[in-house]
């Protein structure tokens, strides 16, 4: 992140799609409750994007359908940016309203599958007809949304990882079994961006849901936890024997474990 990009422990991003819609009665009627003079149709440009959906993602991670709802309500309302700068000149247009969309597909652990839509509008401008030709032509089509949630389910043992850390890693299989995050109930929704590459993590890095850093290396892990002593930093050597491996994770595990409560206290 720049010195313009909100800095908030626990806040995650996802990506985002948009697709260019045109303006109903209905919709102008929800459109002039944020604006301090009525607008007309010829004034406004609206589109929609899909925010998130509850099927696994490239990060191994799903948002629940209580997730959905929560969000579906907290991001009424929300201003919508440039590349998750968070200043006023990136304001580029505002959710006016959200609502859940299901498929009637069914995903393979059973759940409906479900989609967050999000209707947006701008005020056509001359500083932004360039902005609305890309959008319309396809140009402009990625964005991401920030949002942070109340829980982070493992699905190999239940852990909550907003709490503390578990021993399975997101993508690793376990018995056969592949490992993946519930994001589960929402606390707040901050904004939608559009950006040229959607805000999805590199490979090998993620964030924690308390703010800290974890990377993951060819099955070695090691925490960089912003405001962690250094000494609470562990990694099991390539060559390790299992045992010294095992004691090295624990004591990992334990630090990072220490992290989070020191945080959580500071908060």
């Amino acid at each position: 992140m720049d010195d313009n990009e909100l800095k908030i422990p626990g806040m995650i991003c996802k990506s985002a799609s948009i697709s260019a819609g045109e303006v109903t009665d209905r919709q102008l009627a929800k459109i002039n409750k944020y604006t301090l003079e009525p607008l007309t149709a010829e004034q406004v440009f609206a589109f929609k994007a899909v925010l998130c959906d509850n099927m696994v993602d490239r990060d191994f991670e799903k948002f629940s359908g209580k997730a959905l709802d929560d969000l579906r309500k907290l991001f009424v309302g929300k201003t919508v940016i440039k590349d998750h700068r968070h200043t006023a000149d990136s304001q580029i247009a505002r959710i006016f309203d959200t609502e859940l969309e299901d498929s009637g597909e069914m995903l393979p652990d059973g759940e409906a599958y479900k989609q967050l839509v999000a209707h947006c509008y701008m005020v056509r401008t001359e500083s932004n007809k360039d902005l609305i030709a890309e959008i319309i032509g396809g140009i402009r089509k990625e964005g991401s949304v920030s949002c942070s949630v109340k829980r982070c389910v493992c699905s190999v043992c239940g852990a909550d990882n907003r709490k503390a850390y578990c021993q399975h890693w997101r993508g690793k299989k376990y018995d056969g079994k592949e490992c993946y995050f519930t994001l589960d109930g929402a606390k707040d929704a901050y904004e939608f961006s559009l950006v040229a590459v959607p805000a999805q993590k590199a490979a090998g890095i993620s964030k924690s849901y308390t703010g800290e850093t974890v990377v993951y290396k060819e099955d070695h892990p090691q925490e960089a936890a912003s405001g962690a002593p250094a000494d609470t930093t562990a990694e099991a050597p390539a060559e390790a024997p299992a045992e010294d491996t095992s004691k090295a994770m624990e004591l990992m595990l334990r630090a990072r474990l220490s992290a989070v409560r020191a945080r959580n206290k500071e908060d």
